[in-house]
């Protein structure tokens, strides 16, 4: 429910859940996501709905596995490539936008993956790999490339990643759950 909230600015009711995941590719994506990791444990019934996840997948764009743990109020910006592996942990509300990667290192210092806080904000094409800690209510801009973890409140942005200021994801970050 919280994920449909904030995809879909704080409509209720059924009708509006039917018509919204007729119309909003992010609903349909999260909501077969989001039963597939319900049913992770019972093989014959995740298989079935990886059937459909994997078809939602090619047609939208997003390669989230099941297995990531994603809190509350997920919100995909738009219908793109995005990329989360199964071992990243985000918090709550989170919004990605196309583009973006959260990803894996396998070798050298940051072997791991990403561990996001709350109220993050990713920016279109941003990269973030490697065992770090990204802060709560932290703003990581299009294009930025991230390796290093990040206090809260941050705003980072460029290739490497650095920090710009400490004024966080006020005003980007709405329909809170």
């Amino acid at each position: 429910r919280s994920d449909y909230y904030r995809n879909t600015g704080g409509k209720s009711g059924l009708l509006s859940f039917i018509m919204s995941y007729m119309f909003v590719p992010s609903v349909r994506y999260l909501f077969w996501l989001r039963l597939a990791h319900y049913y992770k444990e019972r093989t014959i019934i995740l298989k079935m709905i990886k059937l459909l996840l994997n078809h939602y997948s090619y047609k939208f764009g997003y390669q989230i596995d099941p297995l990531a743990v994603i809190g509350k109020g997920l919100h995909l910006g738009h219908i793109g490539m995005i990329l989360i592996n199964q071992n990243a942990k985000l918090g709550n509300n989170i919004n990605i936008q196309a583009g973006a990667i959260i990803g894996q290192v396998n070798r050298g210092k940051n072997l791991g993956c990403p561990v996001i806080g709350n109220k993050v904000w990713i920016g279109s094409h941003a990269v973030i790999v490697g065992n770090i800690t990204i802060g709560n209510n932290v703003l990581i801009a299009p294009n930025s490339f991230l390796t290093q973890s990040i206090p809260d409140d941050a705003v980072v942005s460029g290739n490497p990643a650095k920090i710009i200021n400490f004024s966080g994801t006020k005003g980007y970050i709405e329909h809170e759950v």
